[in-house]
């Protein structure tokens, strides 16, 4: 067979093959892995804001909001018990994807995607029936594992399965499951608030089975990738995997790369060890700075509390949650835009154009809430003037929709080498949730503090996060995961952390000209 593959203008190559049906159906069952996380985001926020819920589970805070009319508008909420409650799920998370790790590199994405998948189905079961705090918090932790498992495996296995110029769509499919599992999280809450006998929040609780369902039988039909094949030492298997997935014998190009890495992979003894070395600097960077900025753009205030939010702004319960609704629904409708423009448009246009409209929003918000409520807190809010701070929120929410929320999964899942790749998604999916956990469990006391300012802090952080993209993000768009290397080396402050032996190409070093690789573009 003859096999080839050109240079792309992005410095590396285009493979031979076309998106098939059976890539696009793997994908897109694997995408379901994000249901799972959309679904927990959308429903903690919206039970803790039904008054049968509080009232069970967390009596001092629906005293305090009931009883207690002259009390500050901004610390309504505030509890610590409460904050466990959303919170604990993201600290289990972060745990459980260093053993995700080892579990995705020895058995393969698609286990690690039933594992999860499994285990969030128990939690799901558990926080339904729950009957105290002890139960309802363990179930909260059964979720946090299945939510490791699952975001440390899909994203990767979405990365592998794609075609190069079609990776940042098809790996923003993870993203728009993700925001399709709030919306439908959503509309539960604000269908289930409406039930009269008060059991609406176990409904809320227990139908996160159905996501959960959806990946645990869907892996079960999931093919292995290609890479994960040639690693665990199935070669042949490999190679007829390739050629379905992309739709041509012409494949030995690729094939012969993925082989080179998994070489290149198995000589790494200690993955962890490993990528601390200098020449990963660039991609454990992006692995720790990515997730932690993706948390502190204040998207998870929105998501989590929305409905807390909401009320505390002077909306009625079921008004709060109908504001919900919408926000989930432009969140659906804003990652759709980013998954058809950002193979054309690339990776750094979307972060930087996101981030700007994010930091404008952020101010408005902070200022409309400011004008109404001061610092002291006590002020009333009419529904028009409320109407134009949730038109505000949704704008914000359309800014990271196209840009933060999917690119803050893709960039990390897409740079890194084989050798180091569950390693790195690991410290990826860890750093994201650590922070989710962190703002999960102070939001409400930072409310409660700081006050309108909150949306302040969050935009100084957008400001920083969107610096950093502008000066120190490459272009990835449309580079094979294997080439990615020679991106780095072009980039005039990581390519000082590599040397030219560092850069190969199919187990060549790629001949360096004047700093940069020979036939890469600009």
């Amino acid at each position: 067979m003859a096999g080839g593959a050109v240079v792309s203008a992005t410095g590396g190559k285009d493979y031979p093959g076309k998106l098939t049906m059976f890539v696009f159906l793997t994908c897109i069952v694997a995408a379901t892995g994000g249901l799972i996380f959309g679904y927990d985001i959308g429903i903690s926020g919206g039970v803790t804001s039904m008054d049968p819920f509080l009232k069970k589970f967390f009596p001092s805070v629906y005293r305090k909001e009931k009883e207690d009319t002259s009390t500050n508008q901004y610390c309504k909420f505030d509890s610590q018990l409460l904050q466990t409650f959303t919170s604990s799920l993201y600290l289990a998370a972060l745990i459980a994807s260093f053993f995700a790790s080892t579990v995705t590199r020895l058995f393969g994405r698609k286990w690690s995607m039933f594992g999860g998948g499994l285990v969030f189905l128990i939690g799901a079961a558990l926080n339904g029936a729950a009957e105290n705090i002890f139960m309802l918090i363990f179930g909260r932790i059964l979720l946090g594992i299945g939510v490791g498992f699952a975001n440390q495996s899909v994203p990767v296995y979405l990365s592998e399965m794609a075609p190069a110029r079609l990776r940042g769509m098809l790996n923003m499919c993870f993203q728009l499951m993700i925001t399709i599992g709030i919306l439908c999280a959503n509309l539960i809450n604000y269908g289930s608030d409406k039930i009269k006998a008060g059991w609406g929040w176990r409904l809320s609780l227990a139908l996160a089975a159905v996501p959960a369902a959806i990946i645990t039988l869907g892996s079960l039909f999931l093919p292995d990738t290609p890479n994960s094949l040639i690693d665990r030492g199935y070669d042949e298997a490999a190679l007829g995997m390739l050629r379905r997935i992309r739709g041509t014998d012409d494949i030995n190009e690729e094939y012969n790369d993925l082989v080179v890495a998994s070489q290149e992979s198995k000589k790494i003894q200690h993955p962890w060890a490993n990528i601390l070395k200098r020449k990963y600097r660039p991609q454990l960077t992006m692995a720790i700075a990515i997730p932690f900025f993706q948390q502190l753009t204040g998207i998870n205030v929105i998501e989590f509390y929305a409905p807390v939010l909401f009320k505390t702004i002077g909306f009625g319960s079921n008004s709060s949650l109908l504001s919900a609704v919408i926000i989930g629904l432009v969140n659906v409708l804003c990652t759709l835009v980013s998954i058809f423009t950002v193979d054309k448009l690339g990776r750094r246009k979307l972060f930087l154009q996101g981030g700007t409209q994010m930091f404008i929003c952020q101010v408005i918000v902070g200022t409309l809430i400011a004008i109404k409520y001061g610092t002291s807190g006590e002020g009333h809010i009419p529904k028009t003037y409320a109407a134009f701070v949730v038109v505000f929120i949704c704008i914000y929410v359309a800014g990271f929709a196209w840009s933060w929320g999917p690119l803050g999964w893709l960039v990390p899942s897409e740079i890194f080498p084989l050798e180091i790749r569950s390693a790195g998604q690991s410290i990826n999916v860890s750093v994201n949730m650590l922070f989710t956990f962190a703002i999960a469990q102070a939001f409400l006391s930072m409310l409660c503090h700081l006050k309108f300012g909150l949306f302040y802090f969050f935009a100084g952080w957008v400001v920083i996060m969107t610096i950093f993209i502008a000066f120190l993000l490459p272009e990835t768009k449309n580079v094979p995961i294997e080439e990615m290397v020679v991106v780095w080396k072009r980039h005039w402050f990581w390519g000082k952390f590599l040397a030219d032996e560092d850069v190969h190409v199919s187990g060549k070093a790629v001949e360096i000209s004047n700093g940069k690789p020979k036939g890469a573009g600009v």
